[in-house]
C-alpha cells in the first residue's frame, strides 16, 4: 500500500520541468488561471447571467456594444487556447525526448546484458560439457 502511495506521487522529468518552468514565470501562470476559469462551467454561467441582465435591463440596443464585447472576447480567449495548445505540445515533445533516450539507454543496457549472458552461457557450457571446440566468440570477447 505504501509503494501505491509513493508510486502516485512521482512524476515524469517533464512534467516536474513543465511545473517549474510554470512556477517562475507570473505570464504563464495568469494564462494558466484565466484559461482555468475560462474552460469552466462558472465562466458559462457567468456570462449567460451577465448578457442576460445586459441585453434585458441596461441597454437598449445592446446588440452593437454586444458584438463589439463578445469579438473582442473571443479573441482574447482563443489566444489563450493557443498558448495552452503550445504549452501542452512542447510538454508533449519534451517528454517525448526524454522517454527517447531512457529507451536507448535501456536498450544499450539490455543488449550488453544479452551479450554477457551469452558469453556465461557459452563459458558454462565449455566448462560443463568439456568441449574444448567451445571457445569464446570474438562477440564474447567484447
Amino acid at each position: 500500500m505504501a509503494s501505491a502511495k509513493r508510486g502516485a506521487s512521482l512524476k515524469h522529468p517533464a512534467v516536474l520541468e513543465q511545473i517549474e518552468a510554470r512556477q517562475n514565470h507570473f505570464e504563464v501562470r495568469l494564462a494558466d488561471s484565466i484559461t482555468a476559469f475560462a474552460g469552466s462551467m462558472k465562466f458559462v454561467y457567468i456570462h449567460a447571467i451577465d448578457f442576460a441582465v445586459w441585453m434585458i435591463f441596461l441597454e437598449r440596443d445592446p446588440w452593437p456594444k454586444l458584438t463589439l464585447v463578445v469579438s473582442l472576447e473571443a479573441i482574447f480567449l482563443s489566444t489563450f487556447v493557443m498558448i495552452g495548445q503550445n504549452r501542452a505540445a512542447a510538454f508533449q515533445q519534451a517528454k517525448a525526448n526524454h522517454d527517447f533516450v531512457e529507451q536507448e539507454q535501456e536498450l544499450s543496457t539490455n543488449t550488453q546484458l544479452t551479450r554477457e549472458t551469452q558469453k556465461l552461457i557459452r563459458e558454462i557450457h565449455g566448462r560443463v560439457v568439456g568441449d574444448p571446440a567451445i571457445k569464446p566468440t570474438a562477440d564474447d570477447r567484447r
